[in-house]
């Protein structure tokens, strides 16, 4: 006769049970989750609050100036008499800058992961990938003295032609620093998005007769599309926030130009040469700082829906 005692064979009777009931699980268990949804819920309303603050100062703003001085003008002067408030003189600076930036970072830093993920043996690659990324930890200050003390003295202003009569503060100095600045963002992101690739691709592709470029700019990154997207979306909308290097390098003169060799203005920029206590609290000049971060954050919000939306529309999934 079978033992009562004994659970019946292939029964979990008597052992305890995989799940405990809702509430009587370990301590980290209950608290975990509530914690995670308190940090999720910290950075959410900081968001909030940003946008609450700036909505509130720039609404301010625009009741006294115009939506259609703000947009239709095109000289930007709130600190000097008289008084203009069209933005887009800075909206200029800024464009100018991130498109030489772009034109530098995109290209090299998308070619410096192609070589890390496809060319570089295994022992090179650890060892230029930390190397790269020191460039993402020195300080922004430190690119603005290097562009106004060496990128334009010593190689913008020997270049033949135009170059030679650059002013002290450009856009092209300035931009070419952010564009350097920016280069590891783009190369590590992208080479993360291309080692994700399945080795079955690559394979594939050598097996029809593909040779290694081939397989780099055929294959492989058009698969990680999505990954080097994100990684520009990311890029240029750090170049459209840099301020430091366009502060210093830069200059401090909102000029509705397309010129790379004269002195510009950015919204950054502005906003540091406002934000330095001068300027009495309250004021219309105040207020400019808000009106302009408003547009700033604007623009960024914009970029990211974009790139988002590029993001899912190129997406692989293995």
């Amino acid at each position: 006769m079978a033992n009562p005692r004994r659970p019946a064979s292939g029964s979990l009777a008597g052992h305890r049970p995989l799940s405990r009931r809702r509430g009587r699980g370990p301590l980290g268990d209950r608290v975990m989750p509530k914690l995670l949804l308190l940090c999720a819920l910290v950075s959410v309303f900081t968001t909030v609050g940003i946008v609450v603050s700036l909505s509130t100062e720039a609404f301010g703003f625009f009741r006294e100036v115009s939506l259609a001085e703000f947009f239709g003008s095109g000289r930007w002067a709130p600190l000097i008499k008289p008084q203009a408030f069209g933005i887009w003189p800075l909206l200029a600076g800024t464009m100018l800058i991130t498109a030489i930036a772009a034109a530098v970072a995109l290209p090299f830093g998308l070619a410096t992961a192609i070589f890390l993920s496809e060319y570089a043996p295994s022992p090179l690659r650890r060892v230029l990938k930390p190397v790269l990324e020191v460039l993402a930890g020195i300080p922004t200050v430190v690119y603005g003295f290097f562009a106004l003390t060496f990128v334009t003295p010593h190689i913008i202003r020997n270049l033949p032609g135009p170059f030679q009569d650059a002013n002290v503060f450009n856009a092209l100095s300035a931009g070419l620093v952010v564009g350097i600045m920016i280069i590891p963002m783009v190369a590590s992101l992208s080479e993360d998005a291309m080692l994700a690739v399945p080795r079955s691709l690559r394979d594939a592709a050598y097996a029809l007769g593909a040779t290694r470029l081939e397989v780099a700019t055929r294959v492989v990154v058009p698969a990680a599309l999505s990954g080097i997207v994100a990684s520009f979306v990311l890029a240029i909308s750090r170049a459209i926030g840099e301020t430091m290097i366009v502060t210093l390098a830069a200059g401090a003169t909102p000029s509705l130009t397309a010129n790379p060799l004269e002195s510009i203005q950015t919204m950054t920029a502005y906003i540091v040469q406002v934000s330095q206590g001068e300027t009495p609290f309250g004021t219309i000049e105040y207020k400019t700082i808000f009106a302009v971060g408003m547009m700033l954050f604007i623009i960024t919000l914009a970029m990211n829906v974009v790139g988002q939306w590029i993001v899912r529309r190129f997406r692989e999934t293995y």
